[in-house]
């Protein structure tokens, strides 16, 4: 029977939400990283001379770094606790920021064959070099703040707060876009993209000066002997002590069972067929093209024609960053969308409405490249321009609704407990190796290839996700985490 104090309580402890908001501001700081590269390659190929493979590599490096960041982030945060990587990622991002702003720039060098070079090689390897631990802190940022804040949150609330992180993350890319493309207009020239790489030092100060405000997890505390702390954070966790009370003994008995369980072989025949499933929804994942896209969103609009055709009529040459701007609303607007039904219409429904939106809005890119690259279009027409926008408005919703909003509840539903973390981790890691080939190879294939070949290749992709989705993925909405080993087949070796 239940009382009326021991009666479930809507409302969100102070602590629980200024906790949630601090930890959701290192996905912010992800989303930053990610995109605001894209305002400032173009300025640092022409500084440092680099061909289209040195492009790829210049943005690519941090991709590298949040592989790196990924693989060794459970176990640090394991070892050390989660806040105290909280801090160090708000710490490499903000030094990654200022260093790769005030990365020096080589003299140039011009061949007798009219080859232009950098005089040095050391500038552009101090800028990898930052470029790489700003990397590592995305790596790390993935995996420890959706660890934390489901961590510190109430399970009644703790949907919605773990959700706030992949908000932050998409918000965190919408302002890096705007924030290049307003820097673009007010800052000189030659120095806009300082401004661009460093403006990110901002909120990761203000991560840090947060972070002091919040506390580490109870069940961290738990797991490595502190329970008299445990218990005090819990209590400000909650809104009443039989809450407080329920949440210490479910955390003693999961930290009993898992000492009790030992060690668990990962990679075994039990478990391949969901070992398969998270490789093959993080590796679709990014041959999307998301992360190209979302890196040389203003690239993609110049191969258009976006600055020429448009120069004197629209904006000048800023309407690529503009339209960046927009696309980055898109993907924050399908967010938004797509958390709200999840729940009701189910994963794999999602996965497969945007599936079919990944192969109309990238046929309809690699179909309008095509064109414009094989002049189709008349000369100085800004209608290719505009066509391209709609058509990376239309992938960035598709992807938004689909895969960036399953994508990792996914892979945290189909691996058993005792292997969840080493599930979450495998795809991570496959996610960031294939981020890192197609953030490499996009500049290549364009260059060599055209964006429409580019933009074929990814459609190709996506025709086996569709396929693999409609004949592999399971639907996991409303399946109890302990029953979804018996829906997956699990429970025999």
């Amino acid at each position: 029977m239940t009382t009326k104090s021991s009666a479930q309580n809507t409302s969100i402890p102070p602590l629980v939400i200024r906790s949630a908001i601090v930890a959701s501001l290192g996905g912010l700081l992800f989303g930053f990283d990610t995109a605001v590269i894209s305002g400032a390659e173009e300025k640092l190929t022409k500084l440092y001379a680099l061909s289209s493979m040195g492009e790829g590599m210049i943005v690519a490096i941090a991709t590298i770094g949040t592989i790196c960041g990924a693989i060794v982030a459970g176990k640090l945060a394991d070892r050390f606790g989660r806040k105290p990587i909280l801090f160090w990622i708000g710490i490499l991002f903000g030094v990654g920021a200022l260093a790769t702003a005030l990365a020096p720039v080589p003299p140039l060098v011009t061949a007798a064959d009219g080859t232009v070079s950098a005089s040095s090689a050391f500038p552009i390897t101090f800028f990898m070099v930052f470029r790489f631990l700003g990397g590592v802190g995305v790596g790390l940022s993935s995996v420890v703040a959706p660890i934390y804040t489901a961590e510190i949150a109430p399970a009644r609330v703790r949907g919605r707060l773990v959700g706030l992180v992949q908000f932050n993350i998409v918000f965190g890319i919408l302002l890096a876009y705007a924030s290049n493309a307003v820097i673009r207009e007010i800052a000189h020239e030659d120095t806009a993209w300082r401004w661009m790489l460093g403006v990110m030092a901002v909120p990761a100060v203000f991560f840090l000066i947060f972070l002091a405000t919040v506390p580490e997890t109870p069940r961290w505390l738990l797991a490595h002997g502190h329970e008299e702390r445990a218990v005090k954070i819990s209590e400000r966790l909650t809104t009443t002590q039989e809450e407080s009370n329920e949440q210490i003994a479910e955390m003693k008995a999961q930290i009993a069972e898992d000492a009790a369980g030992g060690k668990v072989a990962f990679f075994t025949r039990r478990y391949r067929k969901v070992i398969l499933m998270a490789f093959c929804i993080a590796m679709f994942n990014q041959l999307s093209g998301i992360n190209a896209i979302l890196y040389y969103a203003p690239k993609v609009m110049k191969l258009a024609g976006g600055a020429e055709v448009l120069g004197d009529a629209f904006l000048g040459d800023a309407f690529p960053y503009i339209g960046s701007v927009i696309v980055g609303l898109m993907n924050l607007i399908a967010t938004m969308a797509a958390l709200t039904v999840i729940d009701k219409l189910g994963r794999r429904q999602l996965m497969i409405v945007g599936s079919i939106g990944y192969l109309i809005s990238l046929g309809f890119l690699a179909g309008m490249m095509f064109a414009y690259e094989g002049g189709v279009f008349q000369e100085g027409s800004a209608a290719p321009v505009w066509l391209i926008l709609l058509g990376l408005l239309a992938f960035i919703a598709s992807h938004a609704f689909g895969q960036g909003s399953v994508i990792w509840v996914f892979i945290s539903e189909i691996f058993p407990n005792r292997v969840r973390a080493r599930g979450q981790s495998l795809g991570s890691l496959t996610h960031w190796v294939f981020a890192f080939i197609t953030t490499y190879a996009f500049p290549v294939l364009t260059d060599k290839l055209g964006g429409g070949f580019a933009f074929g290749i990814f459609f190709l992709a996506m025709v086996g996700q569709l396929f693999w989705v409609l004949k592999v993925m399971p639907e996991t909405k409303g399946i109890p985490l302990e029953e979804m080993e018996e829906k997956l087949g699990l429970t025999n070796d």
